[in-house]
């Protein structure tokens, strides 16, 4: 039998062979990993571009309306109907209610009632504005309106029903033979009518606490027209004063800011009435800081309540608006004026500086820099701490006159990027809240619209290259 011819089969182990491609590839492998590596704990430099605007500060207060307030009590008992409308003013003199002793005048007003009665375009309008005016200032948080404006339009109703009233009171004081069932009261003062008592009418704002705020245990008296009455019971009260005022609780720093500016612009919610009110601190017995603002007009509007919703225009001023985090400190060397130059040929702004030589020979050389800041008062430059070292000396140009380096100060700014590289820019701080800030525009040394900045200062050290 023949050999099979795998006997003659031998196997050759191969050499290595080096594939350039796989190895190339390996490589740019390798590489990008490092670079996700390296970009990964790479801080980010995130640009800010600067844009006007303006801060949306809580200014809103709930605060108590204080007035020249006199209560009228009533002379004898009987049933009261009120003539004048709550709201409106009435002169020393003028009919305000009627008291019937009897209680007759009630059935007879509802018989009138019950004849067909229409009501004039002009009283239709009076109306219209009643109910308008109460759906633009709805607020569903504060339901104890819809009772002020039941309380309005009952008002309403009793003015356009006041002819027949008084027809009907003289109907029946001549069918009683000469005798006055009904008697007629009028006001003692002039002023602003309301049919409410609260008990604050005659309160002393240095008097007010934490507690008279708390609307839960508000209690508001209401005088309805109809209702039986004893002798000496309030019966309505009248606002004799133009002068009148607003108190609000607020932090001591608020106060204290308040006060600085002396008038404050008040908005009212109610109506979106805008007015100056001349502002006061108190601090009363509770120990809580509240803040009076007084108007010299207006009362009108706000005769009828004692809690009014305000707001405090404090800053309707616009500027440039930046993040907090973009602000940041920076050291600075004060320099006299007369020690800084600007090169006549070329326009570069620095200082002459003393140099050293290596054979210890000095010289003066004009060392170029920016400047940061100039304080009028002190009639010093900031200069960038960076480039010129506590006790350098400088000189004055052309002269031998001599200033040694030392003083410090510290400038609130920001990182401009507009040239690649973090660049420090003053800003000046016009008010702030907790994100961002209102700086100045168009400042020497700060900021301009559209100019971008370092969105975190941490992020960067000065001079630092922007890749964008």
């Amino acid at each position: 039998m023949a050999a099979s011819n795998d006997d003659n089969i031998r196997k050759f182990h191969k050499g290595f062979n080096l594939n350039i491609g796989y190895m190339l590839f390996i490589a740019i492998v390798i590489y990008v990993v490092i670079c996700i590596f390296i970009y990964a704990g790479k801080s980010k430099v995130i640009r800010y571009e600067v844009l006007e605007g303006s801060l949306a500060i809580d200014n809103v207060y709930r605060a108590m309306a204080l007035r020249d307030e006199i209560v009228v009590n009533l002379e004898s008992p009987g049933y009261v109907n009120y003539y004048a409308r709550e709201g409106e003013r009435v002169a020393a003199g003028d009919l305000v209610y009627t008291v019937d002793e009897s209680g007759r005048l009630n059935d007879y007003l509802e018989e009138l009632g019950a004849a067909e009665n229409t009501l004039s375009d002009e009283e239709l309008s009076e109306f219209k504005n009643d109910i308008i005016g109460f759906a633009h200032s709805y607020d569903p948080a504060s339901f104890n309106s819809v009772y002020e404006f039941k309380y309005t339009l009952r008002s309403t109703v009793l003015k356009l029903a006041n002819n027949n009233m008084l027809q009907g009171i003289s109907n029946m004081n001549g069918a009683e033979a000469g005798a006055n069932i009904v008697n007629f009261c009028y006001s003692p003062i002039t002023g602003i009518v309301s049919y409410w008592i609260d008990g604050y009418e005659q309160l002393d704002p240095n008097n007010i606490i934490e507690d008279m705020f708390d609307e839960k245990e508000y209690d508001r008296n209401q005088l309805d027209s109809g209702e039986l009455m004893g002798a000496g019971s309030p019966v309505f009260k009248v606002s004799t004063d133009e002068n009148w005022s607003v108190v609000i609780q607020v932090s001591p720093e608020k106060a204290a800011e308040l006060l600085e500016e002396e008038y404050i612009k008040v908005r009212f919610l109610k109506n979106q009435y805008e007015a100056w009110g001349k502002v006061s601190v108190l601090k009363n017995a509770d120990g809580k800081t509240y803040v009076q603002l007084s108007f010299t007009n207006s009362m009108v509007n706000f005769a009828t309540e004692r809690f009014i919703d305000i707001e405090l225009l404090t800053n309707e001023d616009t500027g440039l608006k930046i993040p907090l985090s973009a602000i940041i400190q920076k050291e600075f060397f004060l320099v006299p004026e007369a020690f800084v130059s600007t090169e006549e040929k070329d326009g570069q702004n620095g200082v002459y500086r003393q140099s050293y030589a290596e054979d210890g020979t000095t010289s003066v050389q004009f060392v170029q820099m920016d400047f940061y800041n100039y304080d009028e008062d002190e009639g010093k430059y900031y200069l960038d701490n960076d480039i010129i070292r506590p006790g350098d000396i400088l000189y004055k140009k052309d002269s031998q006159e001599t200033f040694v380096v030392s003083e410090r100060a510290t400038l609130v700014g920001v990182y401009n990027i507009n040239k690649g590289y973090a660049d420090f820019k003053q800003v000046n701080i016009l008010y702030e809240n907790d994100e961002y800030a209102i700086v100045k525009s168009n400042t020497d040394y700060g900021l301009r619209v559209y100019d971008y900045i370092v969105l975190d200062a941490e992020s960067v050290v000065d001079d630092q290259l922007i890749n964008e």
